[in-house]
């Protein structure tokens, strides 16, 4: 696997704008609050610099809701709403998940 295939969780949390700044997901990261299932198998994120790939499935909560998404894109940057809503697919529920 080459980088240009994964994202730091971090980085990537900020791209779909889940957060408004970087280091906001960096410590919600480091307090190991994301599931992470990749290839069936299911961890805990733990460190912001972990790497995040098309495919992932996130579980987390956030603002009283839980966020169960697939990873579907990686990102160039934080771009506008409608951009980092195309990053990701939401998982059940109405697929109304609104990034912040």
């Amino acid at each position: 696997m080459s980088e240009g295939d994964t994202c730091r969780a971090d980085l990537w949390l900020w791209r779909a704008r889940f957060f408004k700044t970087r280091t906001l997901a960096a410590e919600f990261v480091e307090k190991r609050r994301i599931r992470l299932t990749r290839g069936g198998l299911e961890s805990r994120l733990d460190k912001p610099a972990r790497p995040v790939k098309v495919g992932d499935r996130l579980v987390f909560a956030l603002g009283g809701r839980v966020v169960a998404i697939v990873v579907e894109a990686l990102g160039e940057r934080r771009g506008p709403a409608e951009e980092a809503r195309r990053l990701y697919s939401t998982l059940g529920g109405d697929g109304d998940t609104p990034p912040l």
